[in-house]
């Protein structure tokens, strides 16, 4: 992740002189946080769209900046890869609340948050092979990955089961170990509805009425 730097030379912070008020600086480090977000979710549509190896042009043209800014954040590939894992990873996780509190039932939550999670495992063409890469920082994307979203995941299911919706033999890792296995294969097989499957999944997890 990268922060957008201020320019002191520019007077934006000047020691001495009397600096913004909290509530004037507060907007400006949301810009950057939607600036980064913009630009993050523009390079992930490109690789869903193109592979982690799409040219750079084609992320700066989609997220409507500059080359130079890409790499004055991302400095190599790498660094934008793991930006983009961890920022998605991120949207993964804070959507299980959110669909816990809004979704008519636990149950639906969950199939909600497991059809999110299909569309994370599989849009990530070329990232299993780049984590394999002696690229400093790949190593630790998976732990990263367990850590943000088996928690989600054992919410969601603990939910379930207490509603009574369904069974209490299955673990949040368990679950989502299944799922990726019937995602294995979506990216290179056009005819494979990897989605479909995991309903069907999804759906045997309920407790017979």
């Amino acid at each position: 992740m990268f922060r957008f730097a201020t320019d002191e030379r520019n007077g934006v912070v000047d020691e001495g002189a009397q600096g913004p008020a909290p509530e004037q600086a507060r907007p400006k480090r949301a810009d950057a946080r939607r600036n980064q977000e913009t630009l993050l979710d523009a390079a992930a549509a490109v690789f869903v769209a193109s592979g982690v190896d799409a040219p750079v042009r084609d992320i700066a043209a989609k997220a409507g900046v500059g080359m130079g800014t890409i790499y004055r954040h991302f400095p190599t590939r790498a660094d934008l890869i793991i930006a983009v894992y961890r920022h998605q990873v991120e949207a993964c996780a804070e959507a299980g609340p959110a669909l816990l509190a809004a979704a008519e039932s636990p149950h639906a939550a969950l199939a909600e948050w497991i059809d999110l999670f299909v569309g994370f495992l599989v849009t990530k063409h070329g990232l299993a092979g780049a984590m394999q890469s002696d690229q400093a920082g790949f190593e630790t994307l998976h732990a990263y990955f367990l850590d943000r979203l088996v928690p989600v995941c054992t919410e969601l299911l603990d939910a379930a089961v207490a509603a009574g919706e369904v069974r209490a033999d299955v673990a949040a890792l368990q679950l989502m170990r299944g799922v990726g296995n019937l995602c294995i294969g979506a990216d290179t097989d056009a005819g494979y509805d990897a989605r479909r499957l995991v309903e069907l999944l999804i759906a045997g997890l309920r407790v017979p009425r």
